[in-house]
This record gives C-alpha cells, structure tokens and sequence, in this order.
C-alpha cells in the first residue's frame, strides 16, 4: 500500500471508533496536505519570541559582571587598607559604567530608548529594573572613584582628606551594592523569560553570572599585577562553584524542555565555558600557574555568556521544547 491509502484506511478505522464510541481516543493520522501541522508549534513557528540579541548583549553581560564584582572587592579592600587594590577595582568598575551604557545603548539603537526604561520604575520588569541598577552603579562608581584618586593622592591635607576618604568609603559601598545587583540581575532577567532552557535554570543563572563576575574581576586585577593571597582565594572559589555548576549542568537534564543546553552548538559553548572558568582554571591554580588560570576563567566567562544567548536562542526556536517544559 501506499501512504495515502494507508492513511485513508486509517481515517475510516477512526471514522468507526467515532461512530461506535463517539470519542476517538487512539492516535490520530497526518494527512499530507491537510490541516494537521506537521511540526509541533503553531503551524512549524516557534511558540514563544526568541531572543534577537547581537553580539552587544553577550559583551554587555561580561563586562558587567566583572564592573559589578570589581567594585565588590574594592569594598572587600577598604576593610584591609589596600588603597592599591582598591584603586584598580574602582577602576575596574568605572571603566564598566562606560562601556555598559554603550553597548545596551547599540542593542537598542537609540539612545532615547535606555532613557525612557528611566520614566517609570517597575520592580516587576527585570529591564527597567536593570535600567535604574545600571544608573545606580554610575551614580556611586563615578564620585567614589574621585574621591579614592584625591585621597590617594593626597590633592588635601587634615580634615578635608578624611572627610574625602570618609567620602570615599561611602559611595564604594554604595557602588559594591549596586555592582552585587548588576553582575546577578542578568541572570535573574532571561530566567524569568518563557524561554524553555532559561526558565528551568532560573535559580542557577543569577549564581552561574554572579559567581563567573567575581572571578573574572579577580582575574582581571591580577593579570595587571595585583598577586595576592585574596585574589587567588577568590580565583579558587570561582572555579570551584563553575566546576560543580558544570556537574549539575551534566546530570540535571530535563530532556527535550533544555536539549539546547547539552546539543547543538549552543550546548558546546556552555560545555566550552564552563570547562575553561571551571575545572581547567581549577587544575591551573593548584599548579601554580595563575596568569594561566586566570586567562582561562576570562575566555570561559566570556564564551559561556554568548553561549547561554545561543541556547536561548535555539531553545526559543524550538516548540517542541516549550511544550515539553510545561509538562516538568
């Protein structure tokens, strides 16, 4: 027989369960050319909007988390009196305020667009939220990183220099508070989205960016010269906590709902980075070889921020993952 008379043969077997029964409970039939989609989703088009994302957003996620966490551990510093460490951290952070207005500014195409995110605060909406986390970053980065060149320099003496250096330690702390959120929020931001893959790794994500931040901050600080004890604690811990996320990553599968994370090119991405800023920079530091360990955490970080916009992406694309997601 034929396909089509096979299928009519089985259209006419479930016209006489329908007649008999009046219910049809066995597998229907595709008929070529007829109105059954073929593929899962609304007619072969994906079910929920995939991100349009360039290569701006992946770049902007990066030099975020290492802005925010680099302000983080100037914070961590004032405590200690390392003025030099606290210095090139502030630095860190300020040369992110630049640079992150302008790559979301790209993103968007139009200045105006990131200024009017600012017209309302919406605690529900992780963009806006976003808007005015970045806004705050500036607005405490910007004047601590002031305060901490005037006092280190000693541009006043007396009063005046510890009122600046007072000064100083405020809006650090304020910019710690405000870099703790931009390196986190972005993970919070596409795990709230209905993108399979990202949804169902929504408590990872914020301690996946945070945690890659933190160690590529101290990386960052110590390939330009800072080799201290602390840094290299920290370096320790962020390959740790990348190493156990990639296990969990590994054996925590939800089969077709997050495919995208474990095939695909997108798969490779995150298994590329993660190995990188995990195991490999783990392997690196207890040899004794941090300029590569930290090298290694850099590229990892960097790769598996394009690597989760690839998965959310494909996963996006994918309606058979929507729907298999709203079954877990």
């Amino acid at each position: 027989m034929t396909n089509d008379q096979l299928s009519e043969k089985r259209l006419d077997q479930l016209r006489e369960q329908a007649w008999k029964d009046g219910v049809v409970t066995d597998r229907g039939v595709d008929v070529a050319g007829g109105p059954i989609p073929r593929k899962p989703g609304y007619y072969g088009e994906p079910v929920v909007r995939p991100p349009v994302w360039t290569w701006e957003i992946g770049l902007y996620f990066f030099i975020g988390g290492i802005g925010g966490m680099s302000a983080v551990i100037a914070s961590a510093a004032i405590l200690f009196h390392h003025l030099d460490l606290i210095r090139a951290a502030m630095w860190l952070a300020g040369i992110a305020t630049i640079l992150s207005p302008i790559l979301l500014i790209m993103d968007l195409g139009r200045p105006r667009l990131f200024l009017n995110m600012l017209r309302v605060f919406k605690h529900q909406s992780a963009m806006s939220m976003g808007a005015w986390i970045l806004t705050g970053f500036g607005t405490c980065t910007a004047p601590g990183l002031i305060a901490v060149e005037l006092h280190f320099h000693h541009v006043f003496g007396g009063t005046m220099d510890q009122l600046v250096r007072i000064a100083a330690g405020i809006f650090v702390f304020g910019s710690a508070f405000f870099g703790t959120l931009l390196a986190t929020y972005t993970g919070v931001l596409i795990g709230a989205t209905a993108i399979p893959a990202w949804h169902l790794h929504r408590v990872l994500l914020p301690i996946h960016f945070g945690t890659a931040g933190l160690g590529s901050a101290a990386a960052w600080l110590e390939l330009i010269g800072h080799r201290i004890p602390a840094l290299n604690a920290i370096g320790y811990y962020a390959a740790a906590v990348e190493s156990a996320l990639l296990i969990w990553l590994t054996f925590n599968k939800h089969g077709a709902a997050d495919r995208a994370i474990h095939e695909h090119g997108s798969g490779w991405l995150i298994r590329i980075g993660e190995i990188l800023n995990g195991p490999l920079a783990l392997i690196l530091r207890l040899f004794g070889l941090v300029p590569f360990a930290a090298i290694s955490f850099l590229i990892g970080s960097l790769v598996s921020r394009f690597g989760w916009i690839a998965v959310g992406k494909v996963s996006g694309t994918d309606p058979e993952a929507v729907f298999a997601s709203q079954r877990l």
